[in-house]
């Protein structure tokens, strides 16, 4: 329990939290660009090789 007192009340444990939170916020915007890429990236192949 001290140490999550420790973590979201000290000047060092919220910039942990803040670090965190932006990293797992990268995460989630480099998985959904990766993706939104990989499925235009197929599409643009299909279309070429129907045509």
């Amino acid at each position: 329990m001290h140490a999550l007192k420790d973590l979201f009340t000290t000047d060092y444990g919220i910039m942990s939290v803040v670090g965190i939170a932006f990293m797992l916020g990268m995460l989630a915007f480099f998985v959904r660009y990766f993706f939104h890429h990989m499925h235009e990236d197929e599409a643009r192949e299909k279309a070429r090789n129907a045509a």
